[in-house]
């Protein structure tokens, strides 16, 4: 038998426990027969351990697990009733032998003042800990939180969770960029022009109102995902793939980063959704959604524009986008080559720019190659190399959870990561807050604004 871990859920009755965690372990546990937990779920709700376990078997069952597999899981685990910044509490939590990961499935104020509490307790050596994004809600915030984490546990016990990075596109990315001689030499400023990050959704508010009002699309989506996508993409090529060495190089592009050309004013846009229709059903004004203070002004489409100046990418604009209740629902990185410099004479029109176009989701890499075209062998015209990736058996919470339950930080953000991506979006927040950015209006279920390009 594999070793025992026990994993701690501290807000196992939230939403995020029983839609995007539980699942995910599932999947992680329909593919993986040596893998022993010891679940404990924690919570101030009054319920039961014969209701936990019925939550946790069908979120199993969700993620694809069932019978025997997640049967021992469901037999060990048991239900505690706890306040989550109280000392006590928490020492009862982590007190079990052996490796124990704290998963904080908690708002971020509650996560801080848990992390309080620990901090001044003798802690258990093997102790770890998940904490899920946003980390912090500025710059200042950030690097607060980072040293409040350091007097819990050491930099490499920490995992600060962005589900981005276990998705398998992503993942992809490695070996896309550094193992295709048709690529890695090409990928630099001398040969691409552009380069676009997009993960618009179709989806609106749907009840998140209490988290998303006071972040917006920017914080959400372009402070964290996006621009940890965008270090995975446009990073030095590893020795190795290990977590030290890659986190270094993602790192290395961040610290590179500022917006482009340095004016957040004309490099940034957003824009915020009114009444439209999505898939047949009506969907209402932003500000008119349950919850919705429209005081604070937020965005529910945010485009940043950086460049990371450094000698690989000086002069290529990035083009980070991410909003909701978008019809198109478009998630995708696209990598616009430059034209060529010369093309012989006697084509009758231009070639088309090369693009390579990574799906998101769906997963897919299209190449898109200039050609003969098939009427007359003088007209050109671009066709288009496609493979679809395929989903991943195991979601992107469970492929985190993989490597936290093992040990291994490859997939999480290490802290000066995360300072660094609050750094780059720190002089748009200060833009947008002193209004010198306009709030534009889409439709929802349009593509975005009218008067946007």
């Amino acid at each position: 038998m594999s070793e025992l871990i026990n994993l701690v859920i501290l807000g196992a009755s939230g939403d995020l426990t029983h839609r995007l965690l539980l699942p995910g372990l599932g999947t992680l546990l329909k593919g993986h027969r040596d893998l022993t937990i010891n679940l404990i779920g924690a919570a101030a709700d009054e319920w039961t351990d014969e209701h936990w376990r019925e939550v946790v078997a069908k979120a199993l069952t969700d993620g694809g697990c069932s019978g025997d597999r997640m049967k021992p899981l469901i037999e060990l685990s048991r239900y505690e009733r706890v306040d989550a910044t109280s000392a006590d509490d928490l020492g009862r939590l982590v007190s079990a032998p052996g490796r124990t990961v704290l998963y904080f499935a908690l708002p971020p104020a509650v996560t801080m003042a848990a992390c309080r509490a620990l901090a001044g307790m003798d802690l258990p050596d093997e102790l770890f800990l998940a904490i899920e994004k946003p980390f912090g809600t500025d710059a200042a915030s950030a690097h607060e939180f980072n040293r409040l984490l350091t007097q819990v546990a050491p930099e490499d016990h920490i995992f600060r969770i962005d589900h981005y990075l276990g998705k398998a596109t992503v993942l992809n990315l490695l070996g896309l960029r550094f193992t295709n001689r048709i690529i890695e030499p090409v990928w630099n400023a001398d040969n691409i022009e552009r380069i676009e990050i997009i993960t618009d959704e179709a989806l609106a508010l749907e009840g998140r109102a209490a988290y998303y009002d006071k972040a917006g699309a920017l914080k959400d989506m372009i402070q964290s995902h996006l621009l940890l996508v965008m270090a995975m993409l446009c990073m030095e090529g590893p020795a190795r793939i290990e977590a030290g060495e890659l986190r270094d190089l993602q790192l290395h592009v961040l610290r590179a980063t500022r917006v482009w050309q340095g004016d957040p004013v004309t490099s940034t846009r957003r824009a915020r959704y009114v009444a439209g229709r999505i898939d047949g059903k009506d969907v209402p004004n932003y500000v008119d959604e349950p919850g919705v203070d429209a005081a604070r002004n937020t965005e529910t489409l945010a485009e940043v524009t950086v460049e990371v100046r450094n000698n690989r990418w000086a002069g290529v604009p990035i083009r980070l986008r991410s909003g909701k209740a978008l019809g198109d629902g478009l998630r995708n990185i696209s990598v616009v080559f430059k034209p060529l410099a010369y093309q012989p004479e006697g084509f009758r029109n231009p070639a088309p720019q090369n693009v390579i176009a990574i799906g998101l989701a769906p997963e897919y890499i299209n190449v898109g190659l200039s050609t003969n075209a098939e009427g007359d062998k003088l007209d050109l015209e671009q066709s288009v190399l496609s493979t679809d990736l395929g989903e991943s058996a195991i979601r992107p919470y469970g492929e985190i959870l993989d490597h936290i339950l093992r040990g291994d930080p490859l997939l999480s953000v290490r802290g000066d990561i995360a300072e660094e991506c609050w750094r780059i979006v720190t002089p748009v927040l200060d833009a947008w807050r002193e209004g010198l950015v306009p709030m534009d209006e889409y439709r929802a279920g349009s593509t975005g604004p009218d008067s946007w390009t």
